[in-house]
């Protein structure tokens, strides 16, 4: 956040205001919002959050916030945020909420004029603040970017909390890594404090620690108590799982290969690992046992591989259950063996890497290291192509284009495919991907598909925005960002 609302929040809300103003009506702002805001706003805007006209919704009464808090796993972790955040947050005329994942408020302390004036805005126990739900504001907007956000006055979507100023982090299970909720502390925006991130952050890793602490006595318990049932194998291979499916013991200890993790999700019956093996679940009082069997051979099974590359957080691969880390090269030579399943050879995907200069020793030698790390039954020899069953979401919306479903490719267009790639090959079919997604929506005038366009890769293509204007109803919120945008693209190009 720029130092300027350190200096003087009264003033640089004062500037906020503007911008707000100006860019949800269309007109020229006298400076463009961060990057964070602008695209929570479109966010918000997306879910049909009206900046003029919105309050949080009431989920739960105050009854019922009682019953679900004390069964939420912040429960545990409450007296660290209160030692941590709240005596700050009082004296420093502000309070501390506590969510949910869905941005449902479960505790809200502190100050008690604040406390007072929050509730007057909704902003109260057992209310809901997802950005889908109320708009930009710190504890919806740290859910959805999972990352600690400072949010001061207009950089609130909704007009209603323009007088406020927050700043929130989420927690995380140690455990299965999924967000349990977040803390944040808010209060008027006279009393903004540089300090606000540091302290929810610190907060946050805080109560996170406590959370591996408690885990970690709760696996030795678990461990204890369920150790008979692993020694009763008698020497059978097998494993004692937590109720999630973290591996906590095996049974022989030396040499037996398992994940770190196996999926439970069948809760019994046969489960089959990475490696082939397939193994037995047997739900314990708590946990489970796994009694592995020998492996199935190649023919019986082909591996599955998924694969998500049109994402600007980096390629995501994902190998009969388990997350495979991909370098940016592995990651082309996977997109263009799952672009060719009849195969290519060495001096084909050379070529396809680099261009005319390319050298086919060197895709042998990557070949050969991506083999060795994802396991020889998932790419095969001569020519090379993938004997995996295969999963990616750049095919994904190429299916979806030829059967003339543009709304499935515009969803599942998340972005540009691999966008730091530079082999010629991978080059061509992001282009071309793109042109085929863009002509397909232009022509049918679908404006989901426009709207989901705008937002991933055609930001500042005219004619997609211009469409857009034009067939967006004046009472859609969408609207005004559209125009926005449009203008800011022409002032750029003058």
């Amino acid at each position: 956040m720029s130092t300027e609302v350190f200096e003087d929040p009264i003033e640089y809300a004062s500037v906020l205001e503007r911008v707000w103003s100006a860019v949800l009506s269309g007109d020229r702002a006298p400076r463009s919002p961060r990057p964070l805001i602008y695209e929570s706003w479109q966010r918000s805007l997306a879910a049909d959050v009206d900046p003029n006209d919105r309050q949080a919704p009431v989920v739960w009464e105050r009854d019922e916030v009682h019953q679900r808090r004390s069964a939420h796993p912040l429960a545990a972790v409450l007296p660290v945020l209160r030692e941590t955040v709240l005596s700050v947050a009082d004296e420093a005329k502000h309070v501390m909420i506590v969510t949910d994942q869905d941005g449902l408020v479960l505790w809200l302390e502190g100050n008690t004029g604040v406390a007072r004036r929050a509730e007057q805005v909704r902003l109260a126990e057992g209310t809901r603040w997802s950005e889908d739900a109320i708009g930009t504001n710190a504890m919806g907007t740290t859910l959805a970017v999972g990352k600690p956000v400072q949010i001061h006055s207009a950089e609130h979507l909704v007009r209603t909390y323009h007088d406020w100023t927050c700043a929130a982090s989420p927690i995380h299970d140690p455990d299965t890594g999924r967000v349990l909720g977040a803390v944040d502390i808010s209060g008027p925006l006279r009393t903004m404090h540089p300090a606000m991130v540091a302290l929810v952050s610190a907060a946050a890793q805080l109560a996170e620690s406590h959370l591996r602490a408690r885990m970690a006595v709760r696996d030795e318990q678990l461990r204890a108590r369920n150790m008979p049932h692993l020694r009763g194998l008698r020497g059978e291979a097998g494993a004692l799982l937590t109720p999630t499916g973290r591996v906590l013991a095996v049974e022989p200890g030396d040499g037996l290969a398992l994940p770190e993790r196996v999926d439970v999700t069948p809760a019994h019956g046969r489960v089959v690992l990475a490696d082939g093996r397939e193994a037995t679940l047997e739900p314990l009082a708590e946990g489970y046992l796994l009694r592995l069997g020998r492996p199935t051979s190649s023919r019986a099974r082909r591996p599955s591989l998924s694969l998500s590359f049109l994402d600007t957080h980096g390629p995501r691969a994902v190998l009969d259950g388990r997350n495979i880390a991909l370098s940016l090269r592995h990651a082309e030579i996977l997109a263009l063996l799952a672009l060719h399943p009849t195969g290519l050879t060495a001096d084909q995907l050379a070529c396809q890497l680099h261009g005319d200069h390319g050298n086919p020793v060197t895709a042998r030698a990557e070949i050969h290291r991506l083999r060795a790390h994802l396991g020889e039954r998932v790419i095969a020899t001569r020519p090379y192509r993938l004997t995996a069953e295969v999963c990616a979401d750049f095919l994904d919306v190429r299916r979806a284009l030829d059967n003339g479903d543009i709304k499935t490719a515009a969803q599942a267009h998340r972005g540009p495919l691999l966008p730091a790639s530079e082999a010629p090959a991978i080059r061509d079919e992001r282009e071309e991907l793109l042109a085929r997604l863009r002509s397909a929506a232009l022509g049918g005038g679908d404006v989901e598909a426009l709207w989901l366009l705008s937002q991933r890769g055609l930001d500042d293509d005219l004619e997609v925005l211009g469409q857009l204007a034009h067939r967006l109803p004046a009472s859609d919120p969408r609207r005004h960002a559209v125009t926005a945008r449009m203008q800011r693209v022409l002032a750029e190009e003058d």
